[in-house]
């Protein structure tokens, strides 16, 4: 990437786990420093000469150390490793708003849920509006738009959601079948990915989700006092017991294919780090723990909370750490970070792809941006039988990347994160451009985190 914008990029310095590490926003580069490099480092926002460091660190190092250092610094800003100039933004996004097609429909097949979770985004499946199914017809024309819509894409994805989808079994039955002989005569992968909340399990579903689904997202949150607390049915009984025992048996069965046991942490357990280790302990190996959406309740996370949180994903990355330098590894979505070969800076800036190649569909058929625009005032984004017909709302989805977010722009993590979450944006700030600064909080630690475990994985390699 030619660098013509000449501003000096952003170099981020922090220490974890007693290791000092320094990220070079824009090369990507990840560097382990000693302690003299990490304190240089930490003190000058630019390149530095050797005079300079001398005369700020002359009373805490000898001027040979200060000499060695700024000489090892020079040669990683020299190749490019350190201090890289920003990127020529007008051109990456000129790229990026080059249009592929749509890669994924999220079907509502099920506006109606047999839980009453407290945290429940959707206002307990009916995303306030009345509850109804979604009909084969419906989930049968989706599956044509995504297919006629996907432009040169080869692999596009349908998810089953809800509410509880398996409240429409039959109807996901029959759209799996459907995509199989649309698959036949477009040409395209269709893969299959379904959320639910396991209380609906059984031998039957779990054989057919086994079989067909390329990935499936299970809700449970941690602990049994933790869970039924809050995940409980309309007789306000906790589901953990049977959630356990039908995701157990579905994740047995598996046999290596994809899933996600998928839990929600509230300011009732800010100790979640025990959550996890709950999960992995029962022998799940792909555990997702995350903060709960919202500002209203008492439950919801508040600002009071964030450094309580912050120190808590410290705590587990650091466990985390020991479990897999124990032989116990899993993995947990959050700390899951590829420094070697992720996806290119095209995709680094553009989040999800929420309202430009994602949608939602509802029962009706209609399009919102995600699943959790569903229902929103002014977000319906069009309709299966007239397709895509509120061009000012694309054009507001298309426009929002990390380089059109001031905050975003300024801020180091931008390209592992991509800009948040744009319905968390809305609901916080109500504008999908400005993120919520306490997600932003969280989800630079946990950045940290994935970077000084991979950092410690290196360096394992490197001794063995």
């Amino acid at each position: 990437m030619k660098h013509l914008d000449r501003r000096i990029g952003v170099v981020h310095v922090f220490c974890m786990n007693g290791i000092n590490i320094a990220v070079d926003v824009n090369s990507g580069s990840i560097n382990v420093l000693d302690d003299i490099s990490y304190e240089l480092l930490r003190s000058f926002d630019e390149p530095f000469t050797y005079q300079q460091a001398e005369e700020k660190f002359k009373g805490s190092f000898d001027s040979e150390s200060i000499r060695e250092a700024c000489k090892d610094i020079n040669e990683l800003v020299e190749k490019g490793l350190l201090f890289t100039p920003e990127f020529d933004k007008e051109t990456i996004i000129n790229r990026v708003n080059d249009y592929n097609g749509i890669k994924a429909l999220c079907l509502h097949v099920a506006h109606d849920c047999n839980l009453m979770c407290e945290y429940c985004f959707a206002s307990k499946g009916s995303y306030k509006v009345a509850k109804s199914l979604m009909p084969a017809e419906v989930a049968f024309k989706a599956v044509d738009f995504v297919v006629n819509n996907s432009g040169t894409r080869k692999n596009v994805e349908i998810d089953f959601f809800g509410g509880e989808p398996l409240l429409n079994f039959d109807v996901i039955k029959q759209t799996v079948e459907y995509s199989k002989k649309v698959q036949e005569r477009s040409g395209k992968n269709i893969y299959f990915t379904i959320t639910t909340n396991g209380t609906l399990l059984d031998d039957e579903k779990i054989k057919y989700i086994n079989e067909n689904m390329n990935n499936v997202v299970i809700s449970i949150d941690g602990r049994k006092e933790v869970h039924d607390a809050i995940r409980y049915d309309a007789g306000h009984k906790g589901t953990y017991d049977k959630i356990l025992k039908n995701a157990l048996k579905l994740v047995e069965g598996r046999k290596g294919k994809s899933y996600f046991i998928r839990g929600t942490f509230t300011s009732r357990n800010l100790d979640f780090s025990k959550d996890v280790f709950h999960l992995a302990d029962l022998g799940f190996d792909e555990i997702s723990v995350e903060p709960v959406v919202g500002a209203s309740e008492d439950f919801h996370i508040r600002s009071e909370h964030i450094d309580q949180i912050i120190k808590e994903y410290e705590n587990l990355a650091l466990l985390y750490v020991d479990r897999i330098k124990n032989g116990k590894p899993f993995r947990f979505y959050h700390f899951n970070i590829n420094l070697y070969n992720g996806p290119c800076l095209y995709k680094r800036i553009t989040s999800c792809g929420a309202g430009t190649e994602y949608f939602a569909v509802t029962p009706e058929g209609d399009f919102y941006p995600c699943h959790q625009f569903v229902g929103g005032k002014g977000f319906k984004i069009g309709d299966l039988d007239n397709g895509f017909n509120n061009d000012a709302l694309r054009k507001e989805f298309e426009k929002v990347n990390v380089f059109t977010k001031p905050e975003c722009d300024k801020c180091w993590a931008k390209f592992y994160c991509s800009g948040g979450c744009p319905a968390n944006a809305y609901y916080s700030n109500g504008d999908i451009t400005r993120p919520e600064e306490k997600a932003c909080e969280m989800q630079r630690k946990r950045i940290e985190c994935a970077i000084m475990i991979e950092v410690v994985k290196a360096l394992e390699k490197e001794k063995n």
